[in-house]
């Protein structure tokens, strides 16, 4: 591997000395800008995109698009026929040794592959035009921002001798314009009615700095009160903003004229109309619409609420749950806002393809509206394939699939049933496994629920409830567990950024059905068991050692042990750290083991910033808070042998769990570069003598955690057990991660993790340096560092991290850097960004 790598960058050396090979004399290959605010150097991140030319792209400091390009020849052959002139020999040995057709295909196969190398980046050549034009731009930006005297300058510095030139703009600011007085004059007594009762605040004030921006903010906040207010027809072209631009003393007075009539064309002449409040007199739902059959005869309908609801075929969608979508009714007055969450509830019901609203004036009037709601209904069925290949410490390789058939509008409410079955097969070091599944759920976009409790949650919060039921079986994976779930779950958007979900009845029952297998599976346990058994046979003149290793007798001949040393309190005494490590697996064996019955209560908090899918600037929050067995609890005082309390024989998962997670996007300059931040913190904490179910543990490690270390390879503590699977009931994780642009789809990142889980249940039988105690165990979190690759398609990344073991907890000394190279590296293949 260190060989490879060595050739590769010597390879990358070679080709970066050749840089500027298609750059012809007397031109000049941009190689680096440089940008001075009032004398100070800056990256000028918020003045990037007015700068018009830049160099090409970078991954790790090189210019690798530019690289492949220079691979490439541009006076190379642009046709089979011109190929062969340049190349008779080797065209004529194909055409003779096999035909002329496959000759064709060779020539073509050199021709492609030398266009592919030239379809990446060209030399970013220096055009004189392009810095100029980036001058006025700078200039006209900062002048947009108050700064009216401003001055841009520019410089080329060029360097014949290796064809590279770089670019200096100068910027020099001077003393911003503050905004005076500022006047507002409404001419109509509608509009400046409706402008003084709702105490709109303006967002121009005396004394703040001239900003373009804040012109532009001001206008769109003043449109958005009256076209809210029922003034249908008011656009910004009825707002001026004077500015006094002939005062010296860095000041401006501003007139907002707010105009008191619109222009109506008639018959080729435009004529004024006053502005007055629109009101909804009419309002038509289409639920089948489609452009080719507009023109068709309606042939159902019905009228719920003062709203008429038609289809040119058969009304499939029932009236009275479809006008709870509809947040404007006959007599109201016009809202934009209620026009558009119109349309986003419409649309959330996942029923339509596309929401058309449309206002027409009823015939005349000049003060009335008719709505029409065209909908292009969605299949009715729905068939949707997932599959995935996976790789782990556990899975060597492994591939799932998923079949799902949806159902829309099955009860004629909009309602969304999903049916689902799943599959997956992989390799292991214990053979071959496979797991099989299937659920059902049914969404619903209202709230069902006892009581009337759903009047607490208004439909402009978009309401939804689901059902859900699903089972699954393993075989050859872990014990052979077999899991049902049953889930209801309450979910609602309190804002548009935020959203609350509760879920009232979830559980989930797991039976492990090969109980006996756990020693063969975690083979690490019982070579530890066995060491005991060694010394304990030395301490004791017995005869346990070895244990027995036959499958079918393996796991009572262990389990037998771990009890009879469990209960030795003379080989406590005499070998401590023997006896604690039977007794932990004792306790592990008992945990894994278990079957558990999981009822949980769970309340979700999230806030996304996020506007749309390319804003890279917006955080995210979500905090999660669950509880297990606290009202099954209440029902039950049974306990089985190890003082468990159960349900039907089955022990009750008791435990509080939170969870909390923060994410951070900032957009860090040029060329789409991207800086990520995320934290992540989670506890567990049981009660009544509970245990934490192996599932709903905590684990480090894997392609979406800290990369540098496989899933369940990290922890707990600076513990490194060689056990096969670690787990923890908190933890705590950090990661922060550059993304940039290399060349095309192809994205680069560079990344940190760091985090580790631990264990907080007090128990005496965890070792100390697996707990957290406080603050100074945080000095046994783990750090990962590397780099990775994203090939952007986007309605998916493929991902390739390269993850270096940076700083190991476990380690005796040299913790730091002690396992950095390639060959202790873990490389991890993953769906879409980490987070």
């Amino acid at each position: 591997m260190k060989k490879l790598s060595f050739y590769f960058l010597f390879i990358i050396f070679l080709i970066s000395c050749n840089s500027t090979e298609h750059v012809i004399d007397g031109q000049f290959m941009l190689s680096k800008t440089n940008i001075f605010i009032d004398s100070t150097k800056t990256n000028g991140a918020e003045i990037q995109k007015y700068i018009l030319q830049k160099r090409n792209p970078r991954f790790l400091g090189l210019p690798l698009g530019l690289y492949f390009h220079n691979l490439g020849n541009h006076d190379k052959p642009k046709t089979p026929i011109e190929w062969a002139k340049e190349n008779k020999r080797s065209y004529n040995f194909v055409k003779r040794i096999f035909s002329e057709k496959q000759s064709i295909a060779y020539a073509n196969s050199f021709i492609n592959l030398n266009e592919w190398f030239l379809s990446y980046d060209e030399p970013a050549i220096i055009s004189e035009l392009k810095v100029k034009r980036t001058e006025d731009n700078l200039s006209a930006y900062y002048k947009t921002q108050g700064y009216f005297k401003s001055s841009v300058t520019s410089t080329i510095k060029r360097d014949s001798a290796s064809k590279k030139a770089t670019v200096t703009y100068n910027i020099l600011k001077g003393k911003p314009t503050v905004l005076d007085t500022v006047n507002i004059d409404i001419k109509s007594s509608v509009l400046d009615s409706i402008y003084t009762n709702s105490g709109i605040k303006s967002l121009l004030i005396s004394g703040d700095r001239y900003k373009d921006q804040t012109f532009r903010n001001e206008a769109s906040k003043v449109v958005k009160l009256f076209r809210n207010n029922g003034i249908y027809n008011f656009t910004e072209s009825a707002l001026g903003f004077y500015v006094d631009s002939t005062r010296t003393d860095y000041k401006t007075n501003v007139d907002f004229l707010i105009s008191s009539n619109r222009l109506v064309e008639k018959e080729g002449v435009y004529i004024e109309k006053p502005y007055k409040i629109q009101t909804i007199k009419e309002v038509h739902v289409t639920t089948d619409y489609s452009f080719t059959q507009k023109e068709e005869n309606i042939s159902d309908t019905a009228t719920y609420n003062s709203i008429q609801f038609s289809a040119y075929d058969k009304l499939l969608y029932n009236p009275k749950y479809l006008s709870q979508s509809i947040f404007l009714k006959p007599g109201e007055i016009y809202s934009d806002t209620l026009t558009n969450l119109t349309r986003t509830h419409l649309k959330s019901l996942q029923n339509f393809k596309s929401t058309n609203i449309k206002f027409t004036p009823i015939a005349g009037s000049d003060n009335e509206l008719r709505m029409d709601v065209l909908l292009s209904p969605l299949e009715k069925y729905t068939l949707g394939l997932e599959s995935e290949l996976t790789h782990s410490n556990i899975r060597n390789l492994g591939i799932s699939g998923k079949f799902s058939i949806t159902d829309r509008n099955i009860f004629r409410g909009a309602e969304l049933l999903k049916m689902s079955f799943l599959g997956s097969w992989f390799n292991s070091n214990n053979g071959p496994g496979w797991e099989i599944g299937a659920d059902a759920s049914l969404e619903i976009p209202r709230f069902i629920a006892p009581f009337g409790l759903g009047k607490f949650v208004p439909k402009e919060m978009s309401p939804r409830t689901l059902f859900s039921i699903g089972s699954s079986f393993q075989k050859n994976i872990g014990l052979d567990r077999q899991t049902f779930t049953i889930l209801t779950d309450y979910k609602w958007q309190y804002t548009p950024k935020k959203t609350i979900q509760l879920e009232v009845f979830n559980t989930q029952y797991i039976q492990n059905l090969n109980v006996g297998s756990f020693f063969n599976i975690y083979s690490s346990e019982f070579d530890s068991l066995n060491s005991v058994a060694e010394i304990y046979d030395n301490a004791n003149n017995t005869n346990n050692f070895p244990l027995e290793t036959d499958i079918d007798a393996q796991a009572q001949d262990a389990l037998r042990f771990m009890n009879v040393v469990a209960t030795d309190t003379n080989f406590q005494n005499s070998n401590p750290e023997q006896y604690n490590t039977a007794v932990n697996i004792l306790d592990r064996y008992n945990i894994i083991t278990s079957d558990f019955l999981i009822p949980t209560l769970a309340y979700t908090y999230t806030y996304n910033g996020q506007t749309n899918f390319k804003d890279s600037n917006f955080s995210f929050f979500r905090i999660r808070l669950a509880n297990s067995g606290n009202v099954l609890g209440l029902l039950s005082d049974k306990r089985n042998a190890n003082d468990k309390k159960t349900i039907l024989n089955i022990p009750l998962a008791q435990y509080f769990k939170t969870d909390i997670e923060f994410k951070k996007f900032w957009s860090v300059g040029a060329e789409n570069s991207v800086f990520a931040f995320r934290t992540f913190l989670g506890a567990i904490v049981t009660y009544d003598n509970s245990d934490v179910p192996f599932t709903k543990s905590y684990f480090a490690g894997g392609s979406n955690d800290i990369r540098a270390w496989q899933t369940y390879e990290l922890g707990p503590g600076s513990r490194k057990s060689g056990l096969e699977f670690n787990i923890g009931n908190f933890k705590f994780l950090t990661s922060a991660e550059y993304r940039f642009d290399v060349v095309g789809r192809l994205k680069g990142a560079l990344f940190v993790d760091a985090g580790n889980i631990w264990d907080i249940s007090g128990s005496e039988f965890v070792e100390e340096d697996a707990k957290f105690t406080g603050l100074s165990s945080l000095k046994n979190m783990a750090v990962g560092s590397g780099f990775g690759a994203r090939l952007d398609f986007n309605f998916l990344i493929i991902r390739f991290d390269v993850g270096f073991k940076t700083y190991e907890p476990y380690l005796e000394d040299s913790k730091w850097f002690k396992n950095y190279n390639f060959n202790a590296a873990v490389y991890n293949i993953g769906i879409n960004y980490p987070f």
